[in-house]
């Protein structure tokens, strides 16, 4: 394998990560779908079901109850695996219920910057 700067794609993937941070507490539909890579292999699995492509994705986003949307961060991880591969994952606390959660994200590089090929999130009861 070649070297790479697996500082330099943490601190990427990581202030990308912020960005869709700060979409998901501002519940901006368009901004967070934007972060997933357009293609119909892109997937985002929950506890319930998967969402499989942007369509599936924008909906569930519009349909979403938002009443315990925001929340704090516990720990974060990037884990560079190459120049243009890396993988996301979070705890968090909701802070209205106080549940707790984890996700974890692929991220890629494409030429429109990095994006979000797969991920899962998990909440707890």
């Amino acid at each position: 394998m070649r070297a790479f700067d697996a500082g330099n794609v943490q601190s990427e993937v990581r202030a990308a990560f912020d960005a869709y941070e700060d979409a998901l507490l501002a519940n901006n539909v368009e901004t967070l779908i934007g972060f997933f890579r357009d293609d119909p292999a892109t997937v985002r699995m929950t506890d319930e079901s998967g969402h499989y492509g942007l369509d599936q994705m924008a909906a569930f986003r519009r349909g979403r109850d938002t009443t315990d949307i925001a929340r704090d961060l516990l720990r974060v991880d990037i884990m560079a695996l190459s120049n243009d591969v890396a993988v996301a994952t979070a705890e968090y606390r909701r802070r209205l219920s106080g549940r707790r959660g984890a996700q974890t994200q692929v991220w890629i590089r494409l030429p429109e910057g990095w994006r979000i090929a797969a991920a899962h999130v998990s909440l707890g009861a």
